[in-house]
């Protein structure tokens, strides 16, 4: 085989259909679209999720859930990621991003008390939870509320 004599496979490449140029073509006066009835009209046919009449299945469906517009997302880190950080750090949100700890920022920070640190580090979050307030005053260090 010779790369002239490559050709695409049957049925892979159809001409389009040229309707409306007269009724030598086979498609025209009525362009394949038959005599009367919705889908003869221009901007013809019916609306997507449209069942025939029938009520269509997204409003047969119940509806669930709820979405809150004010709920409030925290980005959470835990005291065994902070571990990681140098002696005497002043930790945020942005300098956890910097740094990758974090990846990405929502609203606010929150720390949660899982694992353990050792080191003095100046945490400030918008929350800590009971146990990390504890843990990060227990090492030296100061959990400050933004």
């Amino acid at each position: 085989m010779k790369l002239h004599e490559l050709t695409h496979n049957e049925g892979a490449r159809t001409t389009r259909k040229r309707v409306g140029r007269g009724h030598g073509s086979g498609l025209g006066k009525l362009s394949g679209r038959g005599q009367t009835g919705q889908n003869s009209r221009s901007g013809g046919g019916v609306a997507i999720g449209f069942e025939g009449g029938q009520t269509p299945l997204y409003r047969r469906l119940p509806k669930r859930g709820f979405n809150n517009k004010w709920r409030v997302e925290y980005t959470i880190v835990n005291l065994d990621a902070l571990e990681q950080l140098e002696d005497n750090t002043e930790v945020t949100l942005e300098s956890l991003l910097e740094l990758g700890v974090v990846k990405k920022q929502l609203d606010g920070l929150k720390v949660l008390g899982q694992g353990n640190l050792t080191k003095k580090l100046v945490v400030k979050a918008n929350k800590f939870s009971e146990s990390a307030k504890t843990a990060i005053e227990k090492a030296g260090g100061k959990a400050e509320v933004i």
